[in-house]
Order: structure tokens, then C-alpha cells, then sequence
């Protein structure tokens, strides 16, 4: 694997290729992308899939990409145009890529900005409001967890999101009326270390889950959009955003295995099955 920099105005984007360019087998390169996870988390489905030429990268601001433009808020938008940027820089045509979670959200952006930079996308889990019927009550779960954090730190913050995430069907008076959780309840620390800057719980990434998909731009792009969605995940907030989505894309959501982070290993403290994930995505992408 190496190491690239790409430096542009206002980031210095990096990002890691595996194998070689052109590829050595006429396929697109395979590029993983999440938000606001970085690279490694991809590093057990880099593993298995060392047959292809894989790309991955830091969002800006975050891992090893260091933001110039002063800014600390995450924009789908914005993170689109980075990982254009990198696409044009590979030179190998358009990529295949799986997207989970956030990153998934930046490549619906992408596809809608530049069609022609994706063959096959695979958007894993990608948090949406605007497709659910519960939007505005997710939102105020969202106001809920970012105030916990703003108010008590991260334990406090990350119980409350996590309780909003594991939440099973629309979110409801019931669940909002419910008293904060105890950070200690979910093995999460019940100190504060004063900082507020986590992409996760405070509000400078709202732009991903506030996102509206241009659904008429992607139905019309040239890029084959498979909407998928983990097993454990079909009644919780992303696998609903995700069922919701593909609908409305006219589909319906492809199954992967286990869960939002299916792909990855047990490094990270959240094991998915990594194996079986690989293999269902090489059978999504050998369908194009």
C-alpha cells in the first residue's frame, strides 16, 4: 500500500492506494470511503479484497488530512468535491466504491455533482432524515444527544446517541420523553474531559443527517446506486433511513451482513463480520 497527498487550496487531502494504477485487471479501482470515520476503518475489507486495486482516505479534518480553510463543519457537499479530486487524481476512470454511514451521504453528493466519477456505488447505512416519516422527532433525539454532550461530555453525549441509534421503529413522544441515559449504563465514561470538537456528537456534522438527496439526480445518473443495509440494523435509525431511501430510489435496500459497521473488525471495539461482508459486496459489485 501507499501513501498519496493531495494538495488543493483548502486541504491536504490523504489518501492510500493498494495495488496498481491502471489497474492490473481492467477493473474500476475500489474505493471505501466512510464520514466521520477515517482509512483504517477500512483496513479488514482492504485485507480481503487484496485481488483489487483499493483506494481509500481521510475526510478532511480528520486522520492524517489536514484542513487549511479554517473551517470545522462537514458538508457532504464540500467532502464530494475531496473525493472528486482524488478520482481525478487516480486517472483510472470512474472507481467502484462503498460508502458507509456518512461517507455514503458525501457519495449520493458526489454522484449528484459528478455522475460519470462512479461505475457501481454501494451506500451502506447512509443517516438521512429527510426520507423518514419521523424526521422532525429524529431531529429533536439529535438536539437531545448533541445538548448531552454540550452539557456533560462525551459519555453523556455518546449514551444519548447511542440509545437514539438503537432505538427500534419511529421515534416517538415515549422515547423522547425519556430521562437522559447514565453514561455508566453503557460502559461509557461519566467524566469530562472538557472537549466539544467530536464530528459525531456535536452539531458541526448536522449537514450529513440534514442532508436532502437530489432523488431525480441520482435516478437519472449513470451510476449503478445499490442502497444497502446490515441485518441487525433493518428496524433502527439507519437501517430505516436506508429502507426509506432505496424506495424512494425506486429499489429496494440490498441486505449485508451483521450491522452499521459490518465491514469492520474487532479492532475498533464494534466487530462486524468482515468476511461475509467482503463476500457480499464482491456479489454486488460482480452484478454490474
Amino acid at each position: 500500500m501507499t501513501q498519496h497527498t493531495l494538495e488543493l487550496p483548502e486541504v491536504d487531502l490523504v489518501y492510500d492506494v493498494q495495488g496498481p494504477l491502471p489497474t492490473a485487471d481492467g477493473r474500476p479501482p475500489l474505493m471505501m470511503i466512510g464520514q466521520p470515520m477515517d482509512a483504517s476503518g477500512f483496513q479488514a475489507q482492504v485485507t480481503l479484497f487484496d485481488d483489487r486495486t483499493v483506494v481509500t482516505y481521510d475526510p478532511r479534518g480528520l486522520g492524517r488530512s489536514t484542513r487549511k480553510d479554517g473551517g470545522v463543519t462537514n458538508e457532504p457537499e464540500v467532502q464530494a468535491e475531496d473525493v472528486h479530486a482524488i478520482i481525478e487524481a487516480l486517472a483510472a476512470g470512474p472507481v467502484d466504491m462503498l460508502a458507509s454511514s456518512g461517507g455514503a451521504v458525501t457519495a449520493l453528493a458526489l454522484v449528484t455533482a459528478h455522475p460519470h466519477d462512479v461505475a457501481t456505488l454501494v451506500a451502506h447505512e447512509p443517516p438521512i432524515d429527510s426520507v423518514l416519516p419521523d424526521a422532525d422527532a429524529v431531529h429533536r433525539a439529535r438536539v437531545a444527544y448533541t445538548r448531552a454532550y454540550q452539557d456533560r461530555g462525551w459519555g453523556a453525549g455518546m449514551a444519548a446517541f447511542v440509545a437514539m441509534t438503537s432505538w427500534e421503529g419511529e421515534v416517538t413522544d415515549e422515547f423522547l420523553s425519556r430521562p437522559a441515559p447514565d453514561p455508566a449504563a453503557f460502559g461509557m465514561p461519566t467524566d469530562d474531559d472538557g472537549t466539544r470538537d467530536d464530528p459525531l456528537l456535536s452539531e458541526l456534522s448536522w449537514a450529513v443527517p440534514l442532508y436532502t438527496p437530489d432523488l431525480e439526480a441520482l435516478k437519472a445518473s449513470p451510476t449503478r446506486i445499490v442502497v444497502a443495509v446490515g441485518e441487525e440494523s433493518l428496524k433502527v435509525y439507519t437501517g430505516r433511513t436506508s429502507i426509506a431511501l432505496a424506495k424512494a430510489l425506486g429499489q429496494q435496500a440490498t441486505v449485508f451482513p451483521s450491522h452499521h459497521g459490518g465491514f469492520m473488525g474487532g479492532e475498533f471495539g464494534y466487530a462486524g463480520q468482515p468476511e461475509a461482508f467482503a463476500a457480499k459486496l464482491r456479489e454486488v459489485l460482480d452484478r454490474s
